[in-house]
């Protein structure tokens, strides 16, 4: 949240204007707006205002992992959130596309769209003293398409800076036409919910999911912190939020793989992670980084790995632990080690490819090559797991169909029972049934006699089966 908040230099002479609109609205007994309002529904009256006189509220969730895309004019928006310069640059990011800042919002274009051919339909919510609690991107299409004045309902008088954030969240959060928060800036405003120190089971009810589905989130939001900190140059350059916006169902899915092999082996866990971190950074689709399983490094990048993306010779030590002088525990093993390390050197290149004029364009350019070379590396080793994970699937694609064909029978046996009790067996139907059976294993035991010089007794057993008597 920004630093300091306070009411706006002009919010005394909004009020004034607010108060004297209700006061109309009232008296009209004009159109109302229902909103969340500490712990129950309140109708809101609403009121038009002119736009250039609102605030954007520098508290938004809806552009709060963008904002730090440029720390010199967010200083300005945390030191200074009313200024004009704050403004100016809320108004930027809230035309943005999430994932990538330099572009224009498809959806904020539709939205400019549809303001222009058919006007505000849903009115915007402000505090007493102008600062747009829900509006905020509406307000920014109607400020570029010229139109002078928005609909808004308007808050209780004693509205609060945690009042305007629950109202926000409250109607994100309402299964409407809402532009809806991009995936980080969910994350972030389900970590500001927590830290405020509401119950999981509470954030989890407003947001709509369940306590696993938090867990999780939680889980990758913690992930792609560290991974900013791990790409970090001392320089500045480092990786943003921004750059994972689009990696949502990927890290979902590294998260359920993760936990999987946790329970069994910690230390393949931490491989996979590793592995498929890369592939993310790499920007692989997420049906290859499926493929990415423990061994994926040492099976098929180790040794196609060049020199430059070789990670050097990692070594197990001990660890003490604080407080107990005497008692020390091994840290991660060589092949984890390995693996991180070859990551972490994969998220420096990233964050100093992008990094712009906060390094040399020769350092940039290096960077750029190791990526590439990485990739390159890579599409090898994927293709070869790719060809390892079909051969897999043709391998156990017969025994599978054979247990399926004996789910099969079994649930006819017990079928043939009730079907016999209720004396609703067709009896020349089930006997040619049974030949289309005989004729079918037949075949198979054609095919296994042909394959197996020294059947073992499953085999052995089809083929005197299927031997005419």
């Amino acid at each position: 949240m920004a630093a300091k908040f306070g009411v706006p230099p002009e919010g005394e002479r909004i009020r004034s204007l607010v108060e004297e609109r209700l006061k109309q609205a009232m008296t009209e007994n004009g159109a109302k707006i229902t909103v969340d309002w500490r712990g129950e529904q309140k109708h809101l009256h609403v009121i038009s205002m002119p736009v250039d006189m609102l605030y954007f509220n520098p508290d938004t969730h809806r552009i709060r992992a963008q904002r730090t895309l440029d720390p010199e004019r967010n200083l300005v928006l945390n030191d200074e959130p009313w200024s004009e310069a704050a403004q100016a640059y809320l108004h930027h990011l809230l035309r943005c596309k999430p994932s990538n800042p330099s572009q224009v919002d498809a959806d904020f274009e539709a939205l400019m769209n549809e303001l222009d051919d058919f006007g505000q339909k849903e009115p915007g919510i402000i505090s007493p003293n102008g600062i747009l609690v829900d509006g905020n991107t509406r307000c920014a299409a109607l400020k570029d398409l010229g139109i002078k004045d928005i609909r808004v309902g308007v808050l209780p008088a004693d509205t609060s800076r945690r009042d305007i954030n629950n109202v926000e969240l409250a109607l994100q959060l309402r299964r409407d036409k809402r532009r809806e928060y991009s995936y980080i800036n969910r994350l972030i405003a389900i970590e500001d919910e927590l830290a405020d120190g509401r119950q999981e089971k509470d954030v989890a009810r407003d947001f709509n999911i369940k306590i696993t589905t938090l867990h999780q989130d939680r889980w990758v939001y913690q992930l792609i912190n560290e991974a900013i900190e791990r790409s970090s140059m001392g320089n500045g350059a480092g990786l943003r939020l921004v750059d994972f916006e689009d990696h949502q169902e990927k890290l979902r899915e590294l998260h359920r793989d993760y936990n999987k092999a946790a329970k069994t082996d910690p230390d393949a866990a931490e491989q996979l992670k590793e592995s498929r971190l890369a592939m993310v950074v790499l920007n692989y689709p997420k049906t290859s980084i499926r493929l990415a399983e423990a061994d994926f490094h040492s099976r098929y990048l180790d040794e196609r790995l060049p020199d430059e993306l070789r990670p050097a010779v990692q070594e197990s030590a001990a660890v003490s632990i604080p407080g107990l002088p005497d008692v020390a525990v091994p840290d991660a093993t060589v092949a984890v080690k390995t693996t991180r390390a070859l990551t972490d050197a994969l998220l420096r290149a990233k964050a100093a490819s992008q990094a712009g004029d906060k390094l040399e364009p020769a350092a940039v350019a290096d960077a750029d090559r190791l990526i590439k070379s990485a990739r390159k590396t890579f599409d090898v080793a994927v293709k070869m797991a790719g060809q390892s994970f079909q051969l897999h699937k043709r391998q156990v694609a017969v025994p599978e169909r054979l247990t399926d064909a004996a789910d099969y029978v079994n649930q006819c046996a017990a079928e043939f029972a009730e079907a016999k009790a209720k004396r609703a067996l067709d009896e020349d139907a089930f006997d040619d049934a049974l030949l289309t059976l005989r004729t079918s294993l037949a075949r198979l035991a054609k095919q296994a006699g042909r394959t197996f010089s020294s059947p073992g007794d499953g085999v052995a057993w089809l083929l005197d089966a299927a031997r005419e008597k």
